[in-house]
């Protein structure tokens, strides 16, 4: 009998955007794939031998080693890399050169600066005391979405320029990366977006495709288990 598994195995969560960004590149490019659930804060031994700083995701391919370090590759931004290289239509790295450095830009300020306002601002106040049987920390949430939020919006609407993309004419990794982490916050807290309209009608555009739109539903399910709506922030 025929192993049916997928190559592609993400080590992680959809509840991470990380891991949402790394399905959504695969969505875009037709590679099937198959996720591996992994609590980071009680890891195997086995994972913390291919992500040492324990953290996910990490993926394997299973067509270069099923077990060990061999085949693995941490860091969403490495791994999605990796696939554009190994499946490279649809293209998401632009070819021109300025694009290229315009989408690697973008996808590395939604994984740290919008990150880090709306995942450590909101999102952990929220859900990690939800999950616990805690009050939310609305009171750091609302901080976050009036106070820390406001200038990496307007950094992403400025650099969105009223396009339909962030880098070239097409789709790219820079649109996924900004859609997954700003969907982390939409899955604790109502996202209304109505001071930044370029940046809204992106956000509804990348909402209504399979790449977003299915992981994203993974992860609800998920958060809605302990948390039945969304919070209003403002």
């Amino acid at each position: 009998m025929s192993d049916s598994r997928p190559d592609l195995v993400i080590y992680g969560s959809p509840v991470s955007p990380f891991v949402r960004k790394v399905a959504g590149v695969c969505i875009t490019k037709g590679v099937d794939y198959e996720v591996e659930a992994i609590n980071v804060f009680d890891p195997p031994a086995w994972f913390l031998e291919i992500s040492p700083m324990k953290r996910i995701p990490v993926l394997r391919d299973r067509s270069v080693a099923e077990e060990g370090m061999a085949g693995t590759i941490a860091d969403s931004s490495a791994i999605c890399a990796f696939i554009e290289k190994k499946h490279p239509a649809p293209a998401l790295y632009p070819d021109d050169p300025m694009a290229l450095g315009t989408a690697l830009f973008i996808e590395e300020y939604a994984d740290t600066a919008l990150a880090m306002a709306g995942g450590l601002g909101i999102f952990r106040p929220i859900f990690f005391a939800v999950s616990k049987g805690e009050a939310p920390g609305l009171e750091k949430a609302r901080d976050a979405w009036a106070n820390q939020l406001p200038p990496v919006f307007d950094v992403l609407e400025t650099r969105l320029g009223g396009r339909d993309y962030f880098a070239g004419d097409a789709l790219s990794i820079a649109d996924i990366a900004v859609a997954t982490v700003l969907m982390q916050i939409s899955l604790v807290a109502e996202t209304p977006l109505e001071r930044w309209p370029g940046l809204a009608a992106h956000f509804a555009a990348m909402q209504a495709l399979p790449a977003i739109a299915e992981p994203y539903a993974a992860a609800e399910t998920i958060i809605r288990k302990a948390l039945p709506a969304p919070f209003d922030l403002t």
